[in-house]
Formats: C-alpha cells, structure tokens, sequence
C-alpha cells in the first residue's frame, strides 16, 4: 500500500472539496460572512426544490457556523466517493456498473456509458435522456452520482444516507475534469490499494485529518483546550496492520485455541505467541479458566471495541472469527450472519469514523458473502443484517413532548416504567458525544422494554401519521439511544482498543470534571482512563 501518496492525495482532496463546495454555496447567495437573495443559479431558476434545499442550509448555517457546515458536506462527499471507489474495484457495487472508470480502470465513468439502460428504483429515465441529448456529461454525471448513492442506501443505509437535502445542493461541479477529486483518487492512488484492503479507508480517513489535527496541537501551544468538537481530529490514529493482528490474535485467538486446541488455525496467525512456561501454581489456575473456555461457542464470544475509529480492528476481528467459525463447520453465510448478530461491538465518539467502521465490517461481510447484499424479503427489502457498530450522540435536543405519543401498545404500568426510564437515559446522555465509552451508564434498564415504547403512534400498524411533535424523528434517535447503553451496560470476552491520547492539560472544563469524577485513579491521561474502562 502506497501510503504516501494516500496521504498527499488525502490532503489536497480535502482542501480541493472544501474549495468546491463553498464556492457551490455561494452559487446559492450563501456566503461565510453574508447571505444574499438568488432566483436563479447559473441562468435557470431555482426549482422548488433548490429552494427548500438553500432555506435548509441557510438554518443549518446560522445553527452551527458556514465553516463547519462546508466542512461536513466536503467531507461526505469524500466519504461517498472513496466507499464507491472500494466497492467498483472489488465489485461490490449490485448494479454491477463502475462509477468512475470503465473495465481499464481509465477514467470513463461507465454508469455514463450505460445510463438509460441503469435499473434504479429511482431513475429519471427522462432527465437521463434529456441531459444525454443536450451532451450535459457533467450535470448527468451529477445526477446518477446522486442516483447511484440513494440505491445504496437500500443496502448500507448508515453509510449512504439519502440525499435529498443541501448535501445534494452543494455537490462539486467539475467532476469529470481532469484535476477533479475523482480523477486525482484513480491516477495518484494505485488500484492494487483497493483490492480487497478495506483498511485503506481508514488510512485516508487518518490523512484527510491532517491539517485539522496540527491546528489542534498548534492551539494546544497557545494553551487553548481541545473543544469536543476537535476530540476526534487530536485523538484518533489508525493503528498499523501488524499491531491490529498482533492484538487480535494474542487476545480473540487465544481465547479459542486455549479451550479448543488447534495448531493449523495458530499457524494462520503470524503474530500468535505461545504461552510462555509457568510456575506450577499458576498452570494449575490457567488449566481451570481453559476447562471453562472449552464449553465456549463461537456465537457465544463477545468482542467490543470501545474507540473503533474507523474499524480497522473490529475488520481484523471479523477475519479470525471466520476462521473459527470454519473450524466448527459453519458455511460462509451462516458464519457472517451470526458475527455481525452475534460477535462484534462497536463504538466512537466521531460519527465519520463511526460510519467508516460500519462501512469495514459491512465490506468484510460481502467479501466472505457474495451474496449478502442480494437477501430481501417479499417487498424487495433488504434483509441484510446490520453490524452493531455506532457513534456515541448525545440527547441533547429530545424533549419529553414526542413521548406523550409513544407506548401506546404497552399497558398503563409498562408504559409509564418505560417512560421513566426513557428519561433517564436522557439525563444520562447529556454529553455522551463528548465521553463516548467513557459514559457511565445505569445496569438496571429494560432495553426490550424500551424499544417497544419508543414507537410513534401508528407505526406499529403502518398507518402513515403525521410527525406533528417530532416523534418519528426522536423515536429514531432514543433506538440509537438504547442501542448504545445496551453495548455500554454488557460485559465482554474480548476487548481490544488503541485508545485515544491526551493529557488532562488538554481537556476542556467539561470533561476534565467528569473523568476527575469517575476515573480519579486514571484521570491524568484519556489513555489510562480507557485501560481501565476495559478493564
């Protein structure tokens, strides 16, 4: 793997992109320091749609700043564009057509070539014929870009959101020339680095925070705090191929092969390191805890990492658990199903990363099941399972109004035992994007329980309701919520990490108060402090 021009490339993609998308903002009359009134955009009026997608921006901006509003649209942008590249190399994608190249690996997008014979759910068969007519490449190419990530949804929908908002506004113009961030990721990044390599997502993720980071470090030379915004860009390194193995496999692999005794499965493992000689006592004491290892199952093996990232390890993990799950005969697709339903856990404070973590596993399962993405149910749904990996979101923002509308299916008592436990768990996190695994979350919850209250009126029995407090989007939000504190409430057999890094001289007041709190053994570095989390 090339890393060094994974690393220039990375950089100059993400000044290139947020270059691209302001100026598409501005287009919009949305400028950093101004907002002026537009009708029309490059000589056509604005459709009705544009013009809900700038109100949209407009609010998010005034919300959250035009920085760090331009900063996460060039950013999903490449995070689209880097996954789809993955998925075309290793022919991944369903539609079995290449995004960006043709069969050469030249840049010649073939969905272009084969646009009016593409078959989404979503195609504008008209639009297509109307833009290839008038030889408008360009804004065709837009189009199905759009097009090609809305069907992905249907398969990854935590990595491929629907677009039908500004993010789709502010989509860069240029995209086929030859200096564009598509054309630059084909020539300066080998397609070899692709192959079958899910980790390179993670290096470009590692890369595309460059600049970010030495800001930060910059700032903490002037004695200004790591907001929690900047956590993520400070903390996060992507820990390099033989350290992931050498972790898996002393701590996941040797969990198995104690209890069931395998010398080809550990000659598979590179880093793998024998048990050293013991004294007699202590032989005696690993014999017993070996004794209890042999009844173990391989669905019955629980591994979490707490700080994932973007999943390089959680990736790893998937490798040798397919490997044990062979050795007990289980088929490829049985094996992916019970992993991702089974085995692995996952959690970040940093929704990218989250997103990328969940984009690794959800590539391992394809690679290991060529046909995972083609399991429906009747409606053509997928039926896909989905991997328990998340970004730590906090409450803040769910108010108790949606609530009144939800549990309408559980009894007065249930109801208002969920109710008060609902609430609590908001209370609790407050600030959970802020502490992440570090969260401290109350054992004693109905998680069962809490799912079934938290669910908007009518949904239960498919009626289409009106979203009048808010409550489809909260019930959304208090699932993810229980999803979360279940992970962070369960214990594990196997926890691997490469925590984060920073002294308590750079934590803001916020946290620095919380880990004083509830880590004072440990307090002084983030590190420690997760050491003894896992424990």
């Amino acid at each position: 793997m090339d890393k060094n021009a994974i690393k220039k490339y990375a950089v100059w993609a993400r000044n290139e992109l947020i270059k691209r998308v302001s100026q598409k903002a501005q287009q919009f009359g949305i400028y950093p320091d101004k907002i002026v009134d537009v009708n029309s955009v490059n000589g056509e009026p604005l459709s009705e749609k544009q013009s809900e997608q700038r109100k949209a921006l407009i609010e998010k901006i005034r919300y959250r700043g035009f920085e760090t509003v331009i900063d996460e649209v060039a950013f999903t942008w490449f995070n689209r564009f880097t996954a789809i590249r993955f998925m075309e190399v290793n022919g991944y994608l369903p539609s079995h057509v290449r995004v960006f190249t043709d069969e050469e690996n030249r840049f010649n997008p073939q969905i272009i070539a084969e646009a009016i014979n593409l078959e989404f759910d979503i195609l504008d068969i008209d639009k297509v014929y109307d833009l290839k007519n008038s030889n408008n490449d360009e804004e065709l190419f837009q189009y199905l870009l759009i097009v090609q990530c809305n069907d992905l949804h249907k398969i990854l929908p935590r990595m491929f959101e629907q677009i039908n908002d500004y993010t789709e506004l502010l989509i860069p113009d240029h995209l086929l020339r030859d200096e564009s961030v598509i054309n630059r990721m084909i020539t300066d990044i080998p397609e070899d680095n692709w192959q079958d390599q899910v980790q390179i997502i993670g290096w470009l993720y590692q890369y595309y925070n460059t600049e970010p980071k030495d800001r930060v470090f910059a700032n903490l030379k002037k004695n200004i705090k790591i907001s929690k915004e900047n956590i993520p860009a400070a903390t996060q390194l992507f820990t390099p191929d033989w350290i992931v193995r050498y972790m898996v496999e002393n701590s996941l692999g040797r969990l198995w092969t104690e209890g069931h005794e395998d010398e080809e499965l550990k000659s598979e493992w590179k880093y793998y390191l024998d048990e050293a000689e013991q004294e007699e006592d202590v032989q005696a004491e690993l014999s017993k805890i070996r004794e209890e290892y042999r009844n173990l199952n391989p669905e019955d093996i629980r591994c979490i990492d707490p700080c994932m990232g973007s999943g390089h390890i959680l990736a790893y993990m998937f490798d040798v658990l397919m490997q044990i799950y062979g050795t007990c005969g289980y088929n490829n697709r049985d094996a992916v199903e019970s992993i991702l339903e089974n085995n692995l856990f996952g959690l970040d404070i940093d929704e990218r990363a989250a997103q990328l973590a969940y984009f690794s596993v959800m590539m391992k399962a394809r690679q290991y099941d060529k046909r995972f993405f083609n399991r429906r149910d009747e409606n053509g749904n997928s039926t896909a399972p989905q991997p328990h990996v998340y970004a730590v979101r906090d409450s803040r923002g769910i108010t108790s109004a949606p609530l009144h509308d939800m549990g309408i299916s559980l009894s007065n008592e249930d109801c208002e035992k969920a109710l008060k436990q609902t609430l609590q768990l908001i209370e609790e996190f407050k600030n959970a994007s802020e502490f992440g695994s570090l969260l401290r979350v109350s054992a004693d919850y109905d998680f069962d329980l809490l799912r079934r209250f938290a669910v908007p009126k009518g949904e239960e029995s498919g009626e289409i309701t009106l979203d009048i407090h808010g409550e489809i989007e909260v019930s959304r939000r208090l699932q993810e919520i229980f999803n979360i504190a279940d992970i962070l409430t369960q214990k594990y057999d196997v926890v691997v990490t490469n925590p984060p890094y920073m002294g308590s001289s750079g934590m803001n007041g916020t946290l620095s108060e919380f880990v004083k709190k509830y880590y004072p053994d440990s307090k002084s570095d983030l590190s420690t402090i997760f050491m003894e989390k896992c424990l």
